[in-house]
């Protein structure tokens, strides 16, 4: 079990919830980038202000019929978002018009990946080819992309944000939008997970669009519930996806 595994066991939320965004025009371009084998996504805005896709935005709204719906004892005490359009706007979908302040930060944001930003496997082995094979020799995990950031970057974030919310937040349920890998670096920080078992999830389980992964506090700390769960997507007419996030996240990149 990890340091913060263990430090989770003493107090903080009695619930947590992350929340992956609705389906985004960069999901889209990503792609149709890697199907049409190209080097770079057809996508102008930085990756801060990338929009939902319209079936994203429909995503967001059957999240939100659905959270209307759950019982008063079930429903968040705290809403944190990721300041990235795509999770801040599926947050703001999901909360409708029950009243709950939605703050905003960074520390949920996507991963930075530097000058990869935007190009595909593809295009990093052609203009890169020395970081690629630096990439392989290091591995997913720690691999830190030129002026980016590695996964284990993240994680120290998320470890950061975990600590301000079991000093404040003891015994409430707290929901967080955010991001594929930011996700993922929660199970790593949460369940003590070593980089073998989590990249195996990776490749594995993919987190759908607008899915919920859930963890409920036990006697031992936070307890993994549910992972990447989608089907609340089933009652309304948006169409399910579980693109990935990143193009230079390519198994082959």
């Amino acid at each position: 079990m990890g340091l913060t595994a263990v430090l989770q066991g003493r107090r903080g939320p009695e619930q947590l919830v992350l929340v992956r965004h609705g389906e985004s025009a960069g999901n889209i371009a990503d792609t149709e980038a890697r199907d049409a084998d190209a080097d770079r996504l057809e996508l102008s805005a930085r990756d801060a202000d990338v929009e939902l896709s319209a079936n994203g935005e429909e995503q967001a709204r059957t999240l939100g019929r659905w959270v209307a719906g759950i019982a008063e004892e079930e429903r968040p005490h705290l809403v944190v978002s990721s300041p990235y359009r795509r999770a801040a706007d599926t947050a703001r979908a999901a909360l409708g018009d029950l009243g709950i302040d939605l703050l905003l930060d960074e520390r949920l944001r996507e991963r930075d990946l530097g000058l990869f930003d935007g190009l595909t496997g593809k295009g990093i082995r052609g203009r890169y080819p020395e970081e690629a094979e630096r990439r392989s020799h290091v591995g997913k995990f720690y691999y830190q992309p030129p002026s980016g950031e590695s996964w284990a970057d993240v994680v120290l974030r998320i470890r950061s944000l975990l600590a301000d919310l079991r000093e404040g937040y003891d015994g409430q349920r707290v929901w967080l939008f955010t991001h594929q890998a930011v996700i993922m670096s929660f199970r790593y920080a949460l369940e003590g997970l070593d980089e073998a078992a989590l990249l195996d999830i990776d490749r594995t389980t993919p987190i759908p669009n607008a899915s919920l992964t859930r963890y409920r506090r036990g006697p031992e700390g936070l307890v993994l519930e549910t992972f990447a769960d989608d089907s609340h997507l089933t009652r309304g007419p948006a169409e399910r996806t579980d693109e990935d996030d990143q193009a230079g996240e390519a198994p082959d990149a």
